[in-house]
Formats: C-alpha cells, sequence, structure tokens
C-alpha cells in the first residue's frame, strides 16, 4: 500500500491545511462579531464551524473507504464513522484518532447538524462561544493525530 497510502496521507495532510485555513476565519469572524455585535459574524463564524468538522469527517470518511474498506451507512452514519475511527483494528491499522478527540469531535458534529437544520437568523453567541473558544485546541489534537496517522500511511508495506 505504499503508494496508495502515500497518496492518501497527502491527500489528508493537503485537507488539513484547508482545515487550517477555517479555524483562522472562524476566530477572525468571532473577534469581529463580539467587537461589533453584528449577527452577520455570527453566521460567517457558524458557516466555518461548519466547514470544519465537515472536513474533518471527509478526512475520515477517505480513511474509512481506502484503509477500513467499509464506510458506516445509515442514520446515525456520523456517529459510527466517528467511533471506527477511535478504534484500532488490528493488522489493518491504529486508531486514526483517540477517544478524547472523538468526544470533542462530537459537538462540533451536533453543531454541524444543527447549522444544516436551522436558520441561520436563530444562531447565538452564547451557543457558538464554547465551539469557537475550544477550537484551535481541538484543531490542533485533530491536526497532530491525524498527521501521525498520514505518518502510518507512508510507512504501510
Amino acid at each position: 500500500m505504499t503508494s496508495r497510502g502515500a497518496v492518501l496521507a497527502g491527500r489528508i495532510l493537503a485537507e488539513l491545511q484547508e482545515l487550517s485555513t477555517l479555524v483562522e476565519r472562524a476566530e477572525q469572524g468571532w473577534t469581529k462579531a463580539r467587537e461589533s455585535q453584528d449577527d452577520f459574524f455570527i453566521d460567517g463564524v457558524a458557516l466555518n464551524l461548519h466547514g470544519f468538522y465537515s472536513g474533518l469527517e471527509r478526512i475520515l470518511e477517505r480513511i474509512a473507504s481506502a484503509v477500513d474498506e467499509t464506510v458506516p451507512g445509515g442514520a446515525n452514519w456520523h456517529q459510527e464513522l466517528l467511533s471506527q475511527m477511535a478504534i484500532e483494528i488490528p493488522g489493518v491499522r491504529p486508531a486514526v484518532i483517540s477517544t478524547s478527540l472523538k468526544e470533542e469531535l462530537e459537538v462540533y458534529r451536533g453543531f454541524r447538524h444543527i447549522v444544516r437544520n436551522v436558520y441561520t437568523y436563530h444562531l447565538r453567541q452564547e451557543k457558538i462561544a464554547p465551539l469557537v473558544e475550544r477550537l484551535p485546541e481541538v484543531f490542533a489534537s485533530a491536526e497532530r493525530e491525524i498527521t501521525a496517522f498520514a505518518g502510518f500511511l507512508q510507512n504501510v508495506r
């Protein structure tokens, strides 16, 4: 799997770069929202938080498809994907993410669902605040753990 692993690792690392930009944009929008009390900035922050989780989920889906050769289905597939990525599959791969990161990402997964299913003017700063405040730390953990997994992919023979 060396060349396939290297290609997948490259895609993962490129996606992480994109996520870094989303994190920065969410933080910048949050600062402007708090300074101006303009709800339109909240909309932008919500969209970037949505994009952050969606991008992470794309990475995890690619891993599930290419490495595990099975992507969860059904109504709860988003939750099942996180659970699948937090376990080691003996003889196939180590856990992609830690259990603690999985729990942190569950909150962003839930928020992504809200953004998709409510009108943006219903979003409130007090609900978004903890997500934005934790975002740099959550992203740093995700980047570290997923980059380590990309290293595993590059070394698989």
